[in-house]
This record gives structure tokens, C-alpha cells and sequence, in this order.
């Protein structure tokens, strides 16, 4: 199962973009006791009330440095950031946020060297 960000707001615009086509990639932290997907694997998407209402298959799935993640990767994530920096400063702002420090502890941050799993994925369909 894919779940993007928290349910609300953030998550309803994430799916949003992956029904419309222009969410094609996304970004997560690498985690010590959570598998790394694999290429090929096939996810169902599901909104804010835990319902499915797509599916997708990753295509691609890199190990990457916060610092390396690249401009078509950022724009592909289909939330209108247009540079890296821009991508960077939201992507931080929401891994600083209250919901990730609850699950990872007050004093979790990112910077430079940390691991993100890069996934670039294609709509199989809808529901």
C-alpha cells in the first residue's frame, strides 16, 4: 500500500496529482527498520479515509543523498516546486514537522547526507 504524507489536506493534494498524471515520482526518508521498495513493485494508492483509489507500479527506485536529488526527480513530484531548493525547503518543512517528530523523536532532523528512497512510478489505474 502507498500512503503519501499524513491523511488530509497534504495527502488529498498528493493523490490529486498522482490521478492527474502529474505526480509521477515521490520522495521518502530512508528508515532502518522499513524494507526499501523495489522496481516493479505494484502499490495501491489510497486517500485520506484509507480507501483505495489507484494503483501504481514503481518503475525505478534510487538511494540518494538529500543534497544529490536532482530537478527533473523534483519537478516530477507534480507539486509545483520549479528548483531544488524549493524542493528541498518543503519536503525539510514537512519531514520537521509534528507528525514525522512524533514517529521519529523531537530532536530527528535531515541534512545533507541523509538517505532518501527516490521512487519514480507510472498510474496503472484508477478506481
Amino acid at each position: 500500500m502507498a500512503e503519501f504524507a499524513f491523511p488530509g489536506p497534504l495527502r488529498d493534494r498528493l493523490v490529486a496529482a498522482i490521478l492527474s498524471g502529474a505526480k509521477t515520482t515521490t520522495s521518502a526518508l530512508l528508515l532502518p527498520d522499513e524494507p526499501v521498495p523495489v522496481a516493479g513493485q505494484r502499490l495501491a494508492v489510497v486517500d485520506s479515509n484509507g480507501i483505495r483509489v489507484a494503483s501504481i507500479e514503481l518503475t525505478e527506485v534510487r538511494l540518494v543523498r538529500l543534497a544529490d536529488v536532482d530537478l527533473r526527480h523534483a519537478v516530477d513530484e507534480g507539486e509545483g516546486d520549479r528548483s531544488v531548493a524549493q524542493w528541498r525547503a518543503n519536503h525539510e518543512e514537512f519531514w520537521h514537522g509534528p507528525e514525522v517528530r512524533a514517529e521519529l523523536g523531537e530532536d530527528f532532523t535531515v541534512g545533507d547526507d541523509t538517505m532518501i528512497v527516490a521512487q519514480r512510478f507510472r498510474l496503472l489505474e484508477t478506481y
